[in-house]
C-alpha cells in the first residue's frame, strides 16, 4: 500500500502544472545562481591581483628599508564566498599594516559598489532561503486538505489504507520527487564551476555538499510544515494563507526581531566611544612622552652621527613604552568591547534559531567561511603578520620602526639601487578546517532536522484525527 500512495504521489505532482512551472524557475536560478556566483568569484580574484600589484608598485624607487612605513595586506577571495555570501561583502578586506599601533580594515565590496548592497547578490542562500521554501509551499500547500476537496482522500481511507501508511507515503513522494528534481538542476550549476575556472579543492567540493544538504533540510522544513498545516485546515486556500503568513515571519521578521531585540537587551559601546577613550588616553601618553623627551641628557661628542644614534635610541625605547602602554589600554577597551558583541551575538542567534531561516543561513555561512567569524580570522591573521613585519623591518635597518625616529646616514651609506619589495613576508591568511566548520555548523544542521522530524511528527498526529468527511 505504502508504495501505490508513493506512486500516485510521484505522478500527481510530475502531472501536475505547477511543478512544471515552480521546478523550471528554480531550476534556472539555480544555474543563474552558479553562474553569477563562479564570475563574481573570477571578477574578485582580478580585482585582488590588481591590488596586489598596486601594492607592490607603491614600493617602486624606494632605496631605504627606512622609508617603508607600510604593508597593505588583503583577504584573497573564496570560491564558495561568491555561492555563499554571508558577510564577506560586508566585512574589510584591505589592512594597511604598520610596525606599531592597532590595525583597522577597510575597503567592504559593499562600499566599493554600493548598488550590491541596495540589491544584494542573487547567491545559493537567497536560493534556499526564498525560492525553495516558496517552492514547497505551493507544491505542498494541498497534501491532505486538496484530497479531501477532491474526494480522493475518503476514497483511499475507504480503501483501508492506513493513514499512517497515507502520510508517510505523502512524505515519501513528494519529497523525493522534489529533492531528485532539485539536485539535478545543482548538478548542472556544479558543472558550471570547472567549466569556468574556478578552483575547488577537495575540502572545497565537501563544503558544498554540505550547504547542498543544508538546503534540502530546509526545503524539507517548508514540506513537512505544509503537510501539517494541510492536516489541520479542511479548504486548500485557508492552508495556503497560513503558509504564506508563517513564511513571511519565519523568514523575514523573526530573524531581524531577534537582532532588534538583542541590540535592546546587551548594550555594545560603539566605535566613537571606545575611539575617543582611545583618543583621550594616547593624547595623555603623548604629553607624558614630550616631557621626558624635553629632559634628555645624552653625552655631548664631537661625533654628531654617535649623538644622534645615541639619541634615537632613547627617544625609540620611549617610544616602545609608549606603544606597549597604548596597546595594553587599547587592547582592554577592544576585548571588552569584542566580549560584549560576543554576548550580543549570541542572543541574537539563540533567539533567531527559532527561525529554521536563520539556521539555514548561520549553516552555509559557516561552511562557506563567510560567517562573523571571518572578521575575526582576518584580524588575528593581520595581528600576526604585523609582528613578522615589524621583525622584517628591524632585521633591515636594526632599530624598532614605527615611532617618531630621527635618522641620519652619511652619503656613503646611502644604497643606489631600490629595495627589493619580493623580500617583504607574504600575508598568509589562516582558513577553518573543514572539522571546524562542521562544527560550528553542526547545532544548526541539528536544528534543521529536528525542525523536519518536529513537524512531520505533528502532521503525523494531526492527520490521525482529521476528519475525512
Amino acid at each position: 500500500m505504502l508504495q501505490a500512495v508513493i506512486a500516485k504521489e510521484v505522478r500527481d505532482i510530475l502531472s501536475s502544472a505547477k511543478f512544471l512551472s515552480a521546478f523550471s524557475v528554480c531550476a534556472f536560478l539555480i544555474v543563474v545562481a552558479f553562474y553569477a556566483g563562479a564570475s563574481n568569484y573570477l571578477s574578485s580574484v582580478e580585482r585582488y591581483e590588481a591590488a596586489r600589484a598596486e601594492n607592490l608598485r607603491r614600493f617602486e624607487g624606494v632605496t631605504q628599508w627606512f622609508n617603508v612605513q607600510q604593508n597593505r595586506i588583503m583577504m584573497p577571495p573564496e570560491p564558495l564566498a561568491a555561492l555563499v555570501s554571508g558577510v564577506s561583502n560586508d566585512v574589510g578586506r584591505l589592512v594597511d599594516v604598520e610596525p606599531r599601533g592597532e590595525l583597522a580594515a577597510y575597503g567592504s565590496r559593499f562600499n566599493e559598489e554600493p548598488v550590491f548592497a541596495v540589491f544584494r547578490f542573487l547567491d545559493l542562500e537567497f536560493i534556499f532561503l526564498v525560492v525553495l521554501s516558496l517552492f514547497a509551499i505551493l507544491l505542498c500547500y494541498d497534501g491532505v486538505s486538496g484530497e479531501k476537496e477532491g474526494g480522493t482522500l475518503r476514497l483511499a481511507l475507504a480503501n483501508q489504507i492506513p493513514r499512517s501508511t497515507f502520510i508517510l507515503g505523502k512524505l515519501i513522494g513528494a519529497g523525493g520527487t522534489l529533492t531528485v528534481a532539485l539536485l539535478g538542476a545543482m548538478a548542472i550549476g556544479v558543472t558550471l564551476l570547472p567549466i569556468m575556472g574556478v578552483p575547488m579543492s577537495g575540502d572545497d567540493w565537501a563544503r558544498l555538499l554540505l550547504i547542498v544538504v543544508c538546503g534540502i533540510l530546509y526545503f524539507g522544513v517548508f514540506l513537512t510544515l505544509s503537510l501539517l498545516v494541510s492536516s489541520i485546515t479542511h479548504r486548500s486556500a485557508n492552508s495556503f494563507l497560513i503558509l504564506l503568513v508563517i513564511w513571511i515571519v519565519v523568514v523575514s521578521i523573526l530573524p531581524r526581531a531577534s537582532v532588534l531585540l538583542a541590540g535592546r537587551a546587551v548594550d555594545v559601546p560603539s566605535v566613537d566611544q571606545t575611539s575617543y577613550e582611545k583618543a583621550a588616553f594616547a593624547s595623555s601618553l603623548w604629553a607624558d612622552f614630550r616631557d621626558e623627551l624635553a629632559g634628555y641628557q645624552g653625552t655631548k661628542t664631537d661625533d654628531i652621527e654617535a649623538m644622534m644614534h645615541a639619541f634615537n635610541a632613547y627617544m625609540d625605547s620611549l617610544s616602545q613604552a609608549r606603544d606597549q602602554k597604548m596597546s595594553d589600554y587599547a587592547g582592554r577597551i577592544n576585548e571588552n568591547r569584542y566580549n560584549r558583541q560576543v554576548v550580543q551575538q549570541q542572543v541574537a542567534f539563540g533567539l533567531a534559531r527559532l527561525s529554521p531561516a536563520a539556521s539555514l543561513s548561520l549553516a552555509t555561512a559557516s561552511l562557506a567561511g563567510t560567517s562573523l567569524a571571518m572578521k575575526d580570522r582576518f584580524r588575528d591573521d593581520a595581528n600576526r603578520y604585523q609582528k613578522a613585519f615589524a621583525s622584517f623591518l628591524k632585521e633591515k635597518t636594526g632599530m624598532d620602526m614605527g615611532g617618531r625616529v630621527i635618522v641620519m646616514l652619511s652619503d656613503d651609506a646611502q644604497p643606489e639601487e631600490e629595495i627589493d619589495a619580493s623580500e617583504i613576508p607574504v600575508f598568509q591568511p589562516s582558513r577553518r578546517e573543514l572539522a571546524g566548520s562542521i562544527g560550528a555548523a553542526a547545532i544548526d544542521i541539528g536544528l534543521l532536522a529536528m525542525f523536519n522530524l518536529l513537524f512531520f511528527a505533528a502532521s503525523f498526529v494531526a492527520f490521525g484525527r482529521y476528519d475525512a468527511r
